[in-house]
Parts: C-alpha cells; sequence; structure tokens
C-alpha cells in the first residue's frame, strides 16, 4: 500500500472527476429503470457488459503491450466485483426496491471500502476519515429518506442483493488501489471489461432468448436507454472512476456513493418534487462528510 496517497491533498481535477461521477451515476437509475420496461434482469446485464467490453476492445487491443500479465488475475478480479456481479444484482434488486432505498444501501460503498481497506488491505485507519464516512453516510441516509420507502418485508432479499454489490465494490476499489496503482487506468478498465464481456456475450449468443423483449414496443427505447447507460455510465465512467482512484484513495473514490442521491434528487426537483430544508441541510452533512475523508 502506498500510504502516501491518503494524505496527498486532492487536485481540482479529483474533485471534478468526483462530481462527473456523480453527475452520471446518479441518473443511472432511471435509465435502468427504462431498460426493464422490455428486458430482463439478465439481459439488462448481459448487455451492458456486453456493450462496454465491445467498447473497450479496441483500448485493450491498443494498450496490450502495456499490460503487465503477472497481475492479470488482480485486473480479472476489478472486471468480475468492480463491474461484472454489481451489474447483475443491480438489475435484478431494481425490479423490486425503489430508487429511495437503493440510494441509502448504495451509500454503503464507502462504509464497505473503509472496513474491508482496514481488514484485508492493511490500509492505515484514519479517525477523521472514519468520522467523515459516518458523517457521509448519516447525510445520504437523511437524504434519501421519505415517507415512500416501504417496510415490505418482502423486499428485503432484493435490498440484500445492493448491500452485496456494495461489498464488491469495495473490494474491487482497494484492489485497484493496492496492487494496480502503477497500471494505466485504460489498462485496468479495458481489460477487467474485456474478461468479463467474454461471458456476457456468452450468454447473449447462446443463453439468453430476445424474441419476448422483442415483441415488447417499448423494446427500442429499452435498447436506447441500456446504449446511454452503458456508454456513459460503464464505459467512459469506468476509466474516470479507476483514474480517480489511482490519483486519490479508495475511501475517496468510493465517496461518490454520497452524491448520488443529491444528483437524484435534483433530477427529482426539476421534475416538479419539492426542494426543502431538510434536504439542503443533509445535503450540506453530505459534503462535509466528503470533506473530511480527504482532510489531512
Amino acid at each position: 500500500m502506498n500510504s502516501k496517497s491518503y494524505n496527498d491533498s486532492v487536485s481540482v481535477q479529483s474533485w471534478l472527476s468526483l462530481l462527473l461521477l456523480s453527475l452520471v451515476w446518479g441518473s443511472s437509475f432511471i435509465l435502468m429503470k427504462k431498460s426493464l420496461v422490455a428486458l430482463s434482469s439478465p439481459q439488462l446485464a448481459g448487455i451492458r457488459i456486453a456493450l462496454a467490453s465491445l467498447c473497450f476492445l479496441p483500448i485493450a487491443l491498443y494498450t496490450r503491450k502495456k499490460v503487465d500479465w503477472s497481475r492479470w488475475d488482480k485486473i480479472a478480479l476489478v472486471g468480475v466485483l468492480g463491474s461484472g456481479i454489481p451489474a447483475i444484482l443491480y438489475a435484478f434488486a431494481q425490479t423490486k426496491i425503489n430508487s429511495s432505498i437503493s440510494g441509502i444501501l448504495n451509500s454503503l460503498t464507502p462504509i464497505f471500502t473503509f472496513i474491508i481497506g482496514l481488514l484485508f488491505f492493511a490500509m492505515p485507519f484514519d479517525k477523521i476519515k472514519f468520522a467523515g464516512v459516518l458523517i457521509g453516510f448519516l447525510g445520504a441516509v437523511s437524504l434519501v429518506y421519505n415517507d415512500n420507502i416501504s417496510n415490505d418485508s418482502s423486499q428485503l432479499p432484493y435490498a440484500g442483493l445492493i448491500v452485496i454489490g456494495t461489498m464488491c465494490y469495495g473490494f474491487s476499489v482497494n484492489i485497484i488501489n493496492k496492487y494496480l496503482k502503477d497500471i494505466s487506468a485504460l489498462v485496468v478498465s479495458s481489460y477487467s471489461f474485456v474478461f468479463i464481456g467474454f461471458f456476457a456475450w456468452t450468454y447473449i449468443l447462446f443463453f439468453s432468448d430476445f424474441s419476448t423483449a422483442m415483441e415488447n414496443p417499448y423494446f427500442i427505447k429499452s435498447l436506447e436507454a441500456v446504449s446511454v447507460l452503458t456508454i456513459f455510465g460503464t464505459f467512459l465512467s469506468s476509466i474516470v472512476f479507476f483514474q480517480l482512484v489511482k490519483k486519490t484513495d479508495a475511501v475517496f473514490a468510493s465517496s461518490v456513493a454520497y452524491l448520488i442521491p443529491i444528483v437524484a434528487l435534483m433530477w427529482g426537483y426539476f421534475d416538479g418534487e419539492i426542494l426543502g430544508l431538510n434536504h439542503v441541510i443533509s445535503m450540506l452533512v453530505i459534503i462535509l462528510g466528503v470533506y473530511l475523508i480527504r482532510k489531512k
């Protein structure tokens, strides 16, 4: 572990990258819902990964001489834990639970990143960083909590899928932070997706039947939604995220999960929903938490 990375000041570019990721990923939930109108959960996950791997293939071929094949297993793990498994889990969960619950559970990512870093990756304990993680999580919970959150116990297994997904994110980010910091973000992102893309294409070509989906009148719109989700929410954002992990650290990069509910709330505001004082206070709490995470 390069402990120096936990003390370096964050550049303006890193803050802008964090903001960009929050804007893109904060908009991904609505794209997933539109995709699921005609597509099944496995089809959504499969198409998303397959298209992303196709986008990354030219980059992988171009950067093939820069690959450190002695660490291929770490790159493959990043693909499986950081993209493959979460894409499947989130697609299934999104069919049963609402965006508010998804926002709360997705905010567990920085907490799991911090805990997993301590337990498995020898990350030094930082009291201020730990306080920032907790404050940011409390702010995210207060932001997305409302009277519409269901108490239906049948949703618990689907909520558990997102929890598992956030744990996978935690492991993936720590793997990048500890083992792949000296490798180009383009190499890590492209080869991690090419690896899992093989399995996605196998599923799409040999095990998935799209005949029912194609009969749906919204099939084209669902394809458009998953295409936009793939290009912006998977392809481009993965490069930005991996680069952010390399320039800062695992916990700061994962704190984007705290900003995602803010973006979702702003989408609701522009759609006619009310933005109250309690929402503003919650957003300020989140910003304080993210600031503490990167405070020296």
